[in-house]
């Protein structure tokens, strides 16, 4: 329909293919850059999302997804960050399932293979993108940009920025939300496919392509970002807007606004469809969500804290700098920013201002270009290019909105659109210039190379943990998160004191966790007074830390300080009331000590709280066989080997009951269970002889 003149590959020095072997060509390209973190382990934020996120198992029911966070938690929970992913979390499910357990191959794979389908789908898109769009006769939609739109799609799939969204796998939010992002816009450019009476639009199309802006917001919340990118490829691709021209016209009152084709072909309709799609989204979305907002620390976004509007400003500005630099030279990467990694710019005098300055300077001279140039396909292009960079990233803009993170990699996938379609036209306007276009062209798959080698290195540092932390170690020096992660990798290893080198570095700038940690390190060096007073300063800076009242807790039982314990432990169970560990660790204090009514008391009250947790089961079921209620325990212990079967204390402890209880031969089935289940299981191997003689004793009175 609307095709964009002169047609760009004119100008490009670059490879012509046909668009099966181009398509095929980009999936082979991005399938190398990342092919070997298919066999990596859960790294980072795996833990939270994926292994310790019961929303995976099959015991919890999946219509609970849609009233979860990412990470498993209760929407309406304080402590929720609010990040509303239900079809993202749905597919770590079916992963799970079908892996039968964590396994993190299949998980891996599905990123792989969704990085590439999207980047198979960008060649179509920036086919569109660079060369418009138009239909042959027979309804086809044409490529005008074979050359322009492979090499755009080839810096798409090889940049190494993307590489935390494909080697991590909690990246596949990202990667949902740009597959169906793309999906939305392909849609919506199939509505303008020609009919026998001339131009027109499909209702339908356009519907389809807000349906699938909502599933990309439900797989991560920049989905939504589309909507607003199908209207202005609307106004100045299908409709060929002059937006000075039109924003002239309004200024002044223009008459002529009458006749510029806007409620004829369609467009303010098109629109008012979009931003009431968008808003109802939106609005469910809310509804869902609650109406407060997620509650970050300071040092996970410093400058948002700032009380001075100037600091705030001048840092978003320096964020966004960073972001743009990444773009343009991804060596520097980092699995997290915070936390003291980027200080905060206080005073115009920073050298760190240029950067700002710099970005601003390039993005008003590509606005003014793209408003002003009387080259109409220069304007749309770099008005279409900026719209892809810019509009996907305004959620994690800080513009309306706290967002808890300094700079993340993860949030550029969809903004590298646009930078594609930058470079793409930089390097024409470069071609039309040189007289060795040759050269250039080498010179850009020298690039291409170096990012797929830069890839494919970065992907194995995304392997294991160990590799992962230490390789930020060099670019984020400053990071407390980062001497956090590698002490806490050490001290999981055994290596205490290595670990305390590290945590001491992290607790720089008041970072809660790694305070926590420490206090777990010098608890197991046993420096039980350092350790308590780790414990209280992590809670100093975040007060609401049910997993530092559990350590606390357990330091204290150790000190056999039971009153502290349990205290603390009630405080852990208070600020998170599904915190199974506390709970288990009241009961089995309480029944330890020979508090047994007490112990039972708290055991009834954790199952209300949490009806199917197979180790509360088994904790109060001890209790009930020790208070001689033994029918009710019975059942606790059976319905507990029901979730859990091959749990050999289970079993072991189920016939310790009926031993007790007289019922000798489900007592043995049970200890031969517990047995089988585990040879060496303390206790059960005694008491299994000592039945096994008690019986024979019974046979022989018997035979007499």
């Amino acid at each position: 329909m609307a095709q964009m003149e002169p047609n760009l590959d004119h100008d490009v020095s670059w490879f012509l293919l046909p668009s099966y072997w181009a398509k095929m060509v980009v999936a082979l390209i991005s399938f190398l850059c990342f092919a070997n973190s298919y066999d990596g382990d859960f790294v980072f934020d795996d833990s939270e999302a994926i292994i310790n996120n019961k929303d995976l198992r099959a015991e919890t029911p999946l219509g609970d997804l849609w009233y979860h966070d990412f990470w498993g938690s209760k929407l309406s929970s304080n402590t929720s960050h609010k990040s509303y992913r239900p079809l993202t979390v749905l597919t770590f499910r079916i992963n799970y399932l079908f892996a039968g357990g964590f396994y993190p191959v299949g998980f891996h794979v599905i990123n792989i293979i969704l990085h590439c389908t999207i980047s198979v789908l960008m060649v179509d898109v920036f086919s569109i993108l660079l060369g418009g769009l138009q239909f042959s006769n027979k309804g086809r939609r044409l490529n005008l940009a074979p050359k322009s739109s492979l090499l755009a799609a080839l810096l798409f799939a090889v940049h190494p920025v993307h590489t935390e969204c494909v080697a991590g796998i909690v990246g596949r939010a990202d990667l949902l939300c740009a597959l169906f992002f793309l999906l939305s816009f392909l849609g919506y450019c199939k509505a303008f496919k020609e009919n026998k009476e001339g131009h027109t639009f499909s209702l339908f199309w356009v519907l389809v392509s807000v349906v699938l802006g909502a599933i990309a917001m439900l797989c991560k919340e920049q989905g939504i970002t589309i909507l607003g990118l199908n209207a202005v490829f609307d106004a100045l691709v299908i409709n060929k807007i002059n937006l000075l021209e039109l924003i002239r016209k309004l200024l002044y009152k223009d008459k002529s606004l009458e006749n510029a084709g806007l409620l004829r072909k369609g467009l303010l309709f098109r629109i008012a469809l979009l931003m009431c799609g968008g808003a109802g989204i939106l609005y469910i979305r809310w509804r869902i969500m609650g109406t407060g907002p997620p509650a970050f620390t300071e040092v996970d976004n410093p400058a948002s804290f700032a009380d001075s509007l100037f600091v705030r400003a001048i840092n978003y500005n320096y964020y966004y700098s960073l972001n743009a630099w990444l773009l343009l030279c991804p060596w520097w990467l980092c699995f997290d920013w915070s936390m003291g990694c980027i200080p905060l710019i206080k005073s115009v005098s920073d050298w760190r201002i240029i950067a700002l300055a710099a970005l601003w300077f390039c993005l008003i001279g590509l606005i003014c270009q793209a408003l002003c140039s009387e080259d109409s396909h220069k304007r749309r292009i770099l008005t279409l290019g900026l719209g892809f960079l810019i509009i996907p990233f305004l959620p994690a803009s800080n513009l309306f909105f706290r967002v808890g993170f300094v700079v993340a990699e993860r949030v550029i996938y969809l903004p590298s659109i646009g930078y594609c379609i930058l470079f793409t036209y930089g390097f024409s306007l470069l071609s039309k210039q040189a007289k060795k276009k040759k050269i250039l062209a080498v010179a850009v798959l020298g690039i291409l190379l170096i990012n797929v080698m830069r890839c494919a290195l970065r992907s194995s540092q995304w392997r294991s943990e160990e590799q992962l932390f230490r390789s930020a170690l060099s670019v984020c020096p400053l990071n407390a998160k980062v001497h956090y992660n590698v002490g806490k990798n050490l001290a999981d290893k055994g290596n205490q004191s290595a670990a305390i080198k590290y945590y001491r570095e992290a607790v720089r700038p008041d970072f809660a966790a790694a305070w926590m940690n420490l206090g777990i390190v010098q608890n197991s060096l046993r420096r039980f007074e350092e350790a308590e007073q780790s414990y209280w300063t992590a809670i100093k800076h975040r007060k609401k830390y049910p997993d530092c009242y559990y350590n606390l807790g357990r330091l204290y039982a150790d000190l056999n300080r039971h009153i502290d314990a349990l205290n603390a432990w009630r405080n852990a169970t208070v600020l998170k009331p599904e915190h199974s560990l506390a709970w288990n660790n009241m009961i089995i204090l309480l029944d330890n000590t020979g508090n047994l009514a007490q112990a039972e008391a708290v055991g009834r009250e954790a199952l209300e709280l949490i009806p199917n947790d197979h180790s509360l089961m088994f904790s109060l079921a001890n209790v009930l066989g020790k208070s001689q209620k033994y029918k009710e325990s019975e059942a606790l212990f059976l319905k507990a080997i029901k979730a859990n079967p091959n749990a050999a204390s289970y079993h072991g402890n189920l016939a310790v009951l009926y031993h007790r209880w007289g019922n000798l031969d489900l007592a043995k089935k049970h200890y031969e269970v517990s047995l089988k289940l585990d040879p060496m299981a303390p206790g059960t191997k005694e008491n299994y002889n000592l039945l096994r003689r008690k019986l024979e004793q019974l046979q022989k009175k018997g035979g007499v």
